[in-house]
């Protein structure tokens, strides 16, 4: 499963969740943590990972745009990189599910 996180989740959550999410990137790694909205959009499109943001921006474009790339949405305010990890950790089995059902274009963890 290939996750994409983006610039509003920490680069360490690749290493944090690689033993369920394998394959996954930080978009700082791949030279896009300055990049809009759009171009990491066209990249997770392009390279077949599903987006993880805390940003709404991906929600309502995945309303506009469909999928592919499907959005995961986490919907909690300030927290800990450790308090993502867990709420990812803890929805592996709902994030699985997502990933194959072809009529889900996002998710939302809270």
């Amino acid at each position: 499963m290939k996750l994409l996180f983006d610039q509003n989740l920490s680069h360490r959550l690749v290493a944090l969740l690689a033993d369920v999410y394998p394959n996954s990137v930080h978009v700082r790694e791949i030279g896009l943590n300055a990049a809009s909205d759009t171009i990491i959009w066209d990249y997770a499109k392009r390279n077949g990972y599903m987006i993880v943001s805390k940003d709404s921006d991906f929600h309502q474009r995945s309303f506009v745009l469909g999928y592919p790339p499907k959005v995961i949405w986490i919907r909690r305010g300030n927290c800990s990189t450790k308090a993502i990890e867990l709420i990812l950790r803890d929805s592996i089995e709902t994030v699985t599910k997502f990933e194959v059902d072809a009529t889900a274009t996002f998710l939302i963890l809270i």
